[in-house]
């Protein structure tokens, strides 16, 4: 029992090891990729915080040649220069993004499809912490970051919901959190929850988890969440269990909602999340392209909408590449939030758009 509770110890610590380690590569990664100036070893320890809590600079210098080896071994083009090596500046260190970018990607138009569909999911217009804590000490050392050439390096999940950053990580975490739940009914009650996955499911946000008082799996919508969510016990806790198909108990749960069909004129080659799960497409200027009259070169693409201002939040983000023709309760939605973001008045009710 010992010799197998020393085991589990001892690949715990390694496998925290292992991410630490990541996470020090990818920080510095950020750093050097963040601005075209070569940077020295100090500003280096400075920006990179792993580097910052070592004790000596020996021990900085030796974790650092280690990192720079594991980079190199990695297929990242890491240069070594200085501003003007004729006055024998100080070595500084940077990585030569041409060289690290990936060449010219060609993509078929089903694969494009899922790229739209997982854009809308995974944003990179914002840094997570450990990339945001880089850019503010390369700052602090008066290096002016290019934070555009940190695309891609640390994406982040972006949604409308207060509570999905504290209940994704208290899922990756594997740590129990208590919550105030809002029902359908509007009755509010303290939850108790194992978080398992958080699954996206017909436009909302779900969280499957243990329901510690019901002692029974349970779905929670994520914008029903009505107070902050808080850590109620240590991560690593409990376990997930391995036959979890998270989406499959949200479907039983929440259940299919029913549909109508949505008639939309969509500009070509554009919106084409909305084509990939278009029941009909009929190409511009086919004969019985009702509708497109009016906006000529715009293909009509029909597709099924569980829900009018979910479906409305959707379309309007294509702003006038997308035009509703039917259901009206759905162009209404559309053109209320064009509006609403050009800074226009309502439409009268019964009025023109």
């Amino acid at each position: 029992m010992a010799s197998s509770a020393s085991s589990t110890g001892a690949a715990a610590s390694a496998a925290s090891r292992g991410a630490r380690r990541t996470e020090r590569l990818l920080n510095l990664v950020i750093a050097l990729s963040a601005t075209r100036r070569w940077l020295t070893k100090e500003q280096i320890r400075t920006a990179v915080p792993q580097y910052a809590d070592c004790a000596t600079t020996v021990a900085f210098e030796r974790m650092f040649e280690r990192d720079k080896e594991d980079l190199r071994e990695l297929g990242v083009p890491l240069e070594t220069g200085g501003e003007d090596p004729l006055f024998g500046d100080e070595a500084g260190y940077r990585i030569d993004r041409d060289a690290y970018a990936l060449p010219e990607i060609r993509f078929t138009p089903g694969e494009l499809a899922v790229l739209s569909l997982a854009s809308r999911v995974w944003q990179q217009a914002s840094l997570a912490g450990p990339a945001t804590r880089a850019l503010v000490k390369l700052r602090s050392l008066g290096v002016e970051p290019d934070e555009s050439s940190l695309v891609g390096l640390e994406p982040r999940v972006r949604t409308s919901e207060p509570a999905f950053d504290p209940l994704y990580a208290a899922t990756r975490d594997r740590a129990p959190v208590s919550f105030t739940y809002r029902r359908a009914g509007g009755e509010a009650a303290t939850r108790r929850v194992e978080p398992w996955a958080i699954v996206s499911w017909h436009g909302r946000w779900y969280l499957v988890g243990h329901d510690r008082d019901r002692d029974a799996p349970r779905v929670f919508r994520l914008s029903r969440v009505s107070s902050a969510v808080k850590r109620i016990g240590r991560p690593g806790s409990y376990e997930v269990p391995d036959d979890l198909d998270p989406r499959e108990v949200v479907a039983g749960s929440v259940g299919e909602r029913s549909t109508r069909r949505a008639r939309l004129l969509v500009r070509p080659g554009s919106a084409l999340a909305l084509r990939r799960r278009a029941v009909a497409t009929t190409p511009a200027g086919a004969h019985g392209a009702e509708g497109a009259g009016e906006h000529p070169g715009m293909d009509v693409v029909e597709v099924e909408v569980a829900d009018v201002e979910a479906g409305a939040d959707e379309i309007a983000t294509h702003a006038d590449a997308v035009v509703v023709l039917e259901p009206p309760e759905l162009r209404e939605a559309v053109v209320r939030r064009l509006r609403g973001a050009a800074g226009l008045p309502a439409a009268r009710p019964g009025g023109a758009a």
